[in-house]
């Protein structure tokens, strides 16, 4: 029996996932059968609603693939919702302190560990199997943190001892953008922001992640050697439009 994600994660597992930003089932079906562990339903920055995202989801799990959620932002409202609809878990956007990381952490456990509300939806079978889907969630559901601010880097080893915490995960764009720079990953602001966050995660054996967000072979197999274990690798428009473009461009060297 293939182990889950959440046992990998325990096990520092070098796991490699990616990102759904359109609402269309065909799309998580693709990129489900692409060969990646877990895929992320983005909930921040696009346009899909709680109902596209339970169908993104049915069709991730229902292929064998981890479903995630990243919410729009640190609620447990959203966060019960979409765990409510079947998602192994989430990954919770501008976790920058102690306080963020513990509600996070609660807002996807039940009672006496976290402040989760009692629904009976599709995670629990619809009434059908909540006590079952109750130890699930205690021992099997997934909080990973997004690190995308200067400071939660400062405050990244309260962030890290915080118990439930599975990993983090690093959100480039916005880390530079912190820091005045925004996509200027090469800037020596953001450079040191990101060896500080390698240093602290070796410190704590932390599952340390990062968004490769443009799909380069080359960033990514340099991230994977820096030590970054849960590693999600582009997005579902980047791969049409990157494609897309690079055809289109050999096409027209024969003209």
């Amino acid at each position: 029996m293939r182990e889950s994600l959440k046992e990998r994660m325990r096990k520092r597992e070098f796991t490699v996932g990616s990102w759904i930003t359109l609402a269309h089932t065909s799309i998580a079906e693709i990129m489900s059968q692409a060969g990646f562990d877990w895929l992320v339903v983005d909930m921040e920055h696009s346009a899909i609603t709680i109902g596209e995202a339970q169908s993104l989801i049915q069709t991730i799990e229902l292929s064998g693939v981890t479903p995630l959620v990243r919410v729009g932002k640190n609620d447990s409202c959203i966060i019960k919702r979409v765990m409510d609809s079947g998602a192994h878990g989430v990954i919770v956007p501008m976790v920058n302190s102690r306080e963020d990381a513990e509600r996070a952490v609660k807002s996807v456990k039940y009672p006496p560990v976290g402040f989760r509300g009692v629904g009976l939806a599709r995670a629990q079978k619809y009434g059908a199997g909540f006590e079952q889907y109750k130890n699930w969630a205690e021992k099997e559901s997934i909080v990973v943190v997004q690190i995308e601010h200067i400071d939660a880097i400062n405050n990244l080893e309260e962030i890290l001892t915080v118990k439930g915490v599975d990993g983090f995960i690093v959100g480039p764009y916005d880390l530079s953008g912190s820091l005045g720079k925004p996509g200027e990953f090469s800037d020596p602001s953001v450079l040191k922001a990101l060896e500080k966050v390698k240093q602290l995660s070796a410190k704590h054996n932390a599952l340390s992640g990062f968004h490769v967000v443009k799909p380069d072979l080359e960033d990514f197999k340099k991230k994977k050697e820096e030590g970054y274990r849960f590693i999600a690798f582009g997005l579902d428009t980047l791969f049409l439009g990157q494609t897309c473009r690079d055809l289109v461009s050999k096409l027209k060297i024969s003209e």
